[in-house]
């Protein structure tokens, strides 16, 4: 399986929300995000972006910190439910498995805020967006293999 890093620069919280709006409309059921950054990198909006892609423009998308997982049904019965997973209060990684984690990696779309929390239950066949504030920009360093990378490229076209 190849491997490969595509690198966005973004100017502000509308680009990080666009960019989650372009990967939500490129998932699958099974795809898992998995959202790296520091505090304040900009994992929630993404995770915002992509949730109100599926659903609606007005979607009530709180960070789960607290409940560690929230659900969406997307508007397109087509489409997979949507698991927005933050793993900041996470102590040990099992104890995902009572947040029926593994439920989600097999049927839904997930985006996991927090996956280092996971260890090795975190999948292997995944995207990874990493968040690194630049200034007063963001970048983002998306990292995946061959699947993502049949899908992703064609819609980067547009993106710029």
């Amino acid at each position: 399986m190849s491997h490969f890093t595509l690198s966005l620069p973004l100017k502000d919280a509308d680009a990080t929300v666009r960019l989650g709006a372009v990967l939500a409309g490129l998932a699958r059921a099974g795809d898992v995000l998995a959202l790296w950054g520091d505090l304040g990198a900009g994992k929630s909006t993404l995770a915002r972006g992509a949730v109100r892609a599926l659903t609606r423009p007005d979607e009530d998308v709180p960070s789960p910190t607290f409940t560690l997982v929230q659900t969406y049904e997307p508007s397109d019965p087509e489409r997979p439910p949507i698991w927005h997973f933050d793993l900041y209060r996470l102590d040990d990684p099992e104890d995902a498995l009572a947040l029926a984690i593994d439920d989600a990696f097999a049927d839904a779309f997930s985006l996991i805020e927090w996956p280092e929390r996971l260890g090795t239950w975190l999948p292997a066949r995944r995207l990874d967006i990493r968040l690194t504030p630049e200034g007063n920009e963001r970048l983002a360093a998306l990292e995946f293999g061959d699947d993502w990378a049949r899908r992703l490229m064609p819609a980067f076209t547009d993106f710029f």
